[in-house]
């Protein structure tokens, strides 16, 4: 899976993604104990979403928050500890401003900032509505 920002600067989601989840592992060692190797997998396939999310926001200037929201409240129903995606958020930002070149770069970093930031201010997820 790519993500093409609009200047034109192609990203591979699926390297990037697994490099975040690399580190999100790193940190959360309990993880893989818990949820396996399928866990890893899931991990690999939202960050591919979250990182096309940011770039879809940055190239149209749409708002990721509904979607992270989405995300948000199908796991937290199935019991995932929602700070743990704002973390996650957190390290796809570093991620993607150590390995994107260009005003692309800081642009996506920001759009995952702020969605690490309305995950933490947020709280509960339960009622959330996806506005389409």
């Amino acid at each position: 899976m790519s993500a093409t920002l609009a200047d034109g600067q192609a990203l591979d989601l699926v390297v990037l993604a697994t490099q975040i989840c690399h580190r999100y592992r790193e940190e959360f060692p309990d993880e893989a104990e818990r949820y396996g190797e399928a866990g890893n997998a899931w991990c690999v396939h939202d960050n591919q979403h979250l990182l096309n999310w940011a770039v879809a926001a940055v190239n149209d200037d749409s708002d990721m928050r509904n979607d992270v929201g989405w995300l948000a409240s199908v796991l937290e129903s199935r019991g995932f500890p929602i700070e743990r995606l704002a973390r996650n958020l957190d390290l796809a930002a570093g991620i993607a401003g150590d390995h994107l070149a260009g005003p692309g770069s800081a642009r996506v970093s920001g759009v995952l900032r702020d969605a690490a930031e309305f995950i933490r201010s947020y709280g509960s997820f339960r009622d959330w509505v996806l506005v389409t």
